[in-house]
């Protein structure tokens, strides 16, 4: 293994729209931390969001700002541990020269949600690359105690193995979903989160998998992630086909991965009556729908999901089998001095990306 050298490039953002690539002195890890030097950090539509200036992000009127300017960005993380004391890699169930890959959050542990087991609802909600710890767009970073860390496979490329995190995400929206083997689930669209909802919905073996997208390629490639039907809403009344197949009752399941407005009202009126509705998106704007339609037409269950709790293990056997065509969801991948390319990539949604990463060492 090579030597640690002592500086290093990473990202730091300053504002919105103000993120810049510095020189840093590479960290030095605390007795029950570890140093992992970065190999892949996906960006997240999340990440975009921030950089755009989102609210939720920065705060306004009526929200404090939660993210920290100073902080280095990044939170899809995999990389090779390259120090730590015998007690932090203990701690964690790991070795020097293992790859890892580490969950956003770094709960507390003290908190109300934490003690009670919710440790992903953690009230002070610190996170990889948002707020009190510094993210995966650096050459190295600091795992520390708090963190959550999974060993993965060093035969895979470092940009699959960093898919671990978005594919957590979209199958404990599968979870919240309690899917059987009699339902009809509609999965809307077919980027990174809601590929990874089709993947994760076709591991529960229920009655059909249906994908929502406007692009054809993306459709294309759901059906390779499991999906058994996919329809394009800007080619078909999708209402009518899954009126017709399921002898005009409606769907049974419906989870929202588009971030788009006008997908939830389609999954409010594509739900048969006791249907399950389940939100993953972040929205830029609020979104306004019938609630007539939740209560007094069809009584459904409307569950919300975040980040990707107990779900790691599976996400990580999942990419691990090579089951899925990782080659063709993992499409962009930047060096650190093009952060700006990669921003600019997820944001083009008409372009040909589905997941982009940052590899630090290229």
């Amino acid at each position: 293994m090579s030597e640690t050298p002592t500086t290093m490039q990473a990202v730091v953002m300053h504002a919105p729209e103000d993120y810049r690539l510095e020189s840093k002195d590479v960290p030095t890890p605390a007795a029950d931390e570890l140093l992992i030097r970065v190999e892949a950090v996906g960006v997240c539509a999340s990440d975009l969001k921030a950089y755009a200036g989102a609210a939720k992000f920065w705060g306004d009127e009526n929200r404090d700002r939660w993210v920290e300017p100073g902080i280095t960005p990044g939170h899809e993380i995999t990389g090779e541990i390259v120090s730590g004391s015998a007690e932090a890699l203990a701690l964690h169930g790991v070795e020097v020269g293992d790859r890892i890959v580490v969950e956003q959050i770094v709960p507390c542990g003290e908190c109300m949600y934490c003690q009670r087991g919710w440790y992903w609802m953690c009230d002070p909600h610190d996170m990889f690359g948002f707020k009190h710890y510094h993210g995966g767009m650096a050459e190295f970073m600091i795992v520390p105690a708090l963190a959550r860390a999974h060993r993965i496979s060093k035969e895979i490329p470092p940009h699959h193995a960093a898919f671990a995190e978005p594919l957590s995400c979209s199958l404990h929206a599968v979870e919240r979903a309690q899917l059987t083997f009699d339902d009809v689930v509609v999965i809307a669209g077919a980027g990174p989160i809601g590929l990874g909802a089709i993947i994760g919905a076709a591991h529960k073996n229920p009655k059909m998998v249906i994908a929502l997208d406007f692009d054809e390629n993306k459709l294309a490639l759901a059906e390779k992630c499991g999906a058994d039907l996919t329809l394009n809403p800007s080619k078909v009344d999708v209402f009518e086909e899954i009126r017709a197949l399921t002898g005009g009752y409606g769907a049974d399941v419906y989870i929202e991965c588009t971030g788009h407005p006008s997908a939830v009202g389609q999954g409010l009126n594509l739900l048969r009556k006791l249907g399950r509705y389940v939100e993953y998106s972040v929205f830029k704007e609020n979104v306004s729908v019938d609630w007539s339609i939740i209560s007094d037409d069809k009584e459904l269950d409307v569950l919300g999901a975040h980040l990707g709790p107990h779900t790691w293990p599976a996400a990580i056997k999942i990419i691990e089998s090579g089951v899925l065509p990782l080659e063709e969801i993992c499409t962009h991948q930047f060096g650190l001095k093009d952060v700006q390319k990669a921003l600019d990539t997820v944001a083009d949604s008409a372009g040909a990306s589905v997941k982009v990463s940052i590899l630090p060492g290229s």
